[in-house]
């Protein structure tokens, strides 16, 4: 409980002094062009929208209508992007505005210097953020030919992966109609989801029976198979399990399917469930994928790219997503140095299974994509 306390402090002490920090410099921005401007009105301002930023993330433990929640989680998906570039694009100004000084460069003009970098921190933010929020709209299209030898013969099995739906983010129920058109324009044999179907909350979807609806539009020859990611769990965890169910989507927890005899696809629990699973829990690999005939190919849905040092010649393909390929610049570098892969193909040595990390359908949070883009990954055997 003390642990939570500090985490709880830090978090406050953080977000406080950033928002302080930022308003500051918006406040003597705008005493350039507003020299009877007063700090206290833009102080309420932007703090104001960082506790609702905060409320927002706690909505599902607040005893509030749905409506008040939903309202909270629209404000602070979109601010949480702009508060983000905000913080680093004044970072990025007073750096430059420190350069001459470390530089004994002397200059006049300070105030109106100062008032001119707001400027620029107020007009790249907003260009950013509208970016961001564009590209979130849009899906690339991936396409993998996969190396497999010495097994059954699968090189007509087209495979259609896709991960972080994140069902309940702003958004992601309007745009769950053109993903399910796109996966089918591909005409896939099987359709793979790689974790993280839903936002944590299964309360926070707007409209489950059209979502559900949509969903049972997928069309695949050997059907719809999900495993479970660290979002797909928690006090609503049945919900959501039931709600696959209802979708026909084939969920593999810790299990696996021998898919038309001719490939065994296995579904891992995630290893760190927000809210946990329940009564479940991820098991060995050993303890579940036993009487696998050896000459079928083995494909392992696992959401998480950090686990695929636990697997070696029993597993010829792993797909994941989770990292979202960091989402936004410049968390890609930070994903990049987390994970052996963030995002695409990857094999370690010839021993070892085949990769492909997804940067997932949807997004986490922001409705915005900066540097990275939402996918629809195709998989082809050679």
């Amino acid at each position: 409980m003390t642990g939570f306390v500090i985490i709880v402090a830090m978090l406050i002490a953080i977000l406080g002094g950033a928002s302080y920090y930022i308003a500051y410099r918006i406040y003597q921005g705008l005493l350039c062009v507003l020299p009877g401007a007063r700090f206290w009105p833009v102080m309420a301002v932007v703090s104001g929208l960082t506790v609702v930023m905060v409320l927002g993330f706690a909505r599902s433990m607040l005893p509030v209508p749905d409506v008040v929640k939903h309202i909270l989680n629209l404000i602070s998906s979109y601010y949480m992007g702009i508060f983000l570039y905000l913080v680093m694009f004044t970072l990025l100004a007073d750096l430059v505005l420190v350069i001459p000084r470390l530089m004994n460069l002397s200059f006049t003009g300070g105030r109106s210097l100062k008032g001119i970098m707001t400027l620029c921190v107020l007009v790249l933010t907003g260009l950013t953020c509208c970016y961001g929020f564009w590209n979130a709209r849009h899906m690339d299209h991936v396409s993998y030919e996969i190396p497999i030898s010495g097994k059954a013969n699968i090189s007509d099995m087209n495979i259609v992966m896709i991960s972080d739906l994140h069902l309940g983010a702003v958004g992601s129920e309007s745009r769950l109609e053109e993903i399910v058109d796109q996966i089918n324009a591909q005409h896939p044999d099987l359709v793979c989801i790689a974790g993280d179907i839903f936002d944590s909350d299964f309360a926070a979807i707007k409209d489950p029976e059209k979502a559900a609806a949509t969903l049972k539009k997928l069309s695949a020859t050997y059907g719809v198979y999900a495993c479970l990611g660290n979002h797909d769990a928690g006090t609503t965890a049945r919900q959501m399990t039931d709600f696959l169910e209802n979708c026909s989507i084939h969920l593999l927890a810790d299990e696996y399917a021998v898919i038309d005899e001719r490939l065994v696809l296995v579904g891992r629990l995630d290893g760190s469930p927000i809210g946990g699973y329940g009564d479940q829990a991820r098991k060995p690999l050993t303890r579940f994928l036993t009487g696998v005939d050896e000459s079928l190919p083995v494909i392992v849905l696992d959401h998480n790219p950090g686990n695929i040092g636990e697997y070696g010649q029993e597993a010829d393909l792993i797909l994941c997503g989770h990292t979202h390929n960091g989402q936004l610049f410049p968390a890609t570098l930070i994903t990049d140095g987390m994970y052996a892969v963030d995002h695409g193909y990857y094999q370690k040595d010839s021993d070892s299974p085949h990769v492909v990390v997804t940067s997932g359908v949807g997004y986490w949070g922001m409705p915005m994509r900066v540097g990275t883009d939402c996918e629809i990954v195709t998989i082809h055997f050679i």
